[in-house]
């Protein structure tokens, strides 16, 4: 099989407008769905533009004799990435961590196909980019993820951070030991952040909080963490709420409600689900996503 030319895959999402074509039938439906709303078509259509835009000119950069595969996020769980692979994410941020815990060291080349919608923290190039960053003119930053393992066998990578609590979001039940600490709490939910996951919804739990710890760097083999609105009672305690992790360290839970769920960047569908008297031990990741800056 080492003689079979390079194969790059393009991994990328539906738009909005493609979903409201899927949802509505036609154009024309689309377009009267939102008017009644007050909103307008054209910029959902706009921003299709780009996206198909940037794939088109990711697509014309590629080598024709290179072999070349299209995954959309939704599909994701279900497609073999080989470990010679080069992949390519055109679209938001979001997506690259969508697609990290899938590989398991191939370089990601983050395109942004929206620079005045999307920041381009993991998506920092532009289309024109790709054909030179794939001849290995560019470094790669080894960025650290975070993993959690259940007592049965389950595991779970993400990029950003890892939510641990009620698939609802309320009251969960649990005994948490860390840093030679135990305390029993009632919580809507554990989040375990990595640097990357510390421009998102770990910084916007710190800011909220006095005395919140310095949220680690994309590369730093450290972890951050936050119990959220821990509740105070006879039974359960707010003292252990938040602090870091470092190389070897694990945040312990031993979970006491039933039917409690941890996934990874918002892929709510990806879990693992955890029973009463389950544990999971949450840290550093020892794999590492591999993004092409």
């Amino acid at each position: 099989m080492s003689g079979l030319p390079p194969r790059v895959v393009i991994v990328h999402r539906r738009t909005e407008f493609t979903e409201l074509l899927a949802r509505h039938g036609t154009r024309g439906q689309a377009a009267f769905f939102l008017a009644s709303r007050g909103r307008d078509l054209a910029e959902v259509e706009a921003r299709h533009d780009r996206v198909e835009a940037a794939l088109a000119q990711v697509s014309a950069a590629l080598a024709a004799d290179w072999r070349v595969g299209r995954v959309e996020r939704a599909d994701l769980d279900r497609f073999l990435f080989a470990p010679e692979d080069r992949i390519i994410v055109v679209g938001q941020d979001g997506l690259v961590a969508n697609v990290a815990k899938y590989l398991s060291g191939q370089p990601v080349i983050g395109v942004n196909a929206d620079p005045d919608a999307n920041p381009g923290v993991l998506v920092p190039h532009r289309p024109g980019d790709v054909a030179r960053l794939l001849a290995g003119k560019a470094s790669v930053a080894p960025l650290a993820m975070v993993e959690a393992v259940a007592d049965d066998g389950q595991s779970l990578l993400a990029l950003n951070e890892i939510y641990l609590g009620h698939p609802s979001h309320q009251t969960a039940r649990w005994t948490l030991h860390v840093d030679g600490a135990t305390e029993r709490q009632a919580s809507s939910g554990l989040i375990v952040g990595t640097g990357t996951g510390a421009t998102g919804w770990c910084a916007s739990v710190a800011r909220s909080r006095s005395g919140a710890p310095a949220l680690p760097a994309p590369t730093a083999s450290e972890l951050a963490w936050f119990v959220r609105e821990a509740w105070p009672s006879p039974v359960t305690g707010t003292d252990c709420v938040q602090g870091l992790l470092g190389p070897g360290d694990r945040l312990d839970v031993a979970v006491e409600t039933d039917g409690l769920v941890a996934f990874g960047d918002g892929m709510e569908a990806d879990r693992l689900t955890l029973a009463w008297g389950q544990r999971v031990s949450i840290g550093i990741a020892d794999q590492r996503l591999c993004l092409v800056v």
